[in-house]
């Protein structure tokens, strides 16, 4: 008899998959490319991490909701 396997995935390998699906289809925080500076009101590395971890959130709540 086969060995069976929990195929469930958990919320947070969810969200995170959803993060990364919305991230990258509509580049989401991303910070714009330049020509090796950095304009004024552009954003850094860090705050570009900063949007990432909020994305991450909001979509573990959207998974969440029943």
């Amino acid at each position: 008899m086969p060995e069976e396997t929990n195929t469930a995935r958990r919320p947070e390998d969810i969200a995170l998959d959803l993060m990364k699906f919305v991230a990258m289809t509509t580049g989401y925080g991303k910070p714009a490319s330049g020509a090796g500076f950095q304009a004024k009101g552009e954003k850094s590395t860090e705050d570009y991490a900063e949007s990432l971890l909020q994305l991450y959130l909001r979509c573990k709540e959207v998974i969440k909701k029943p």
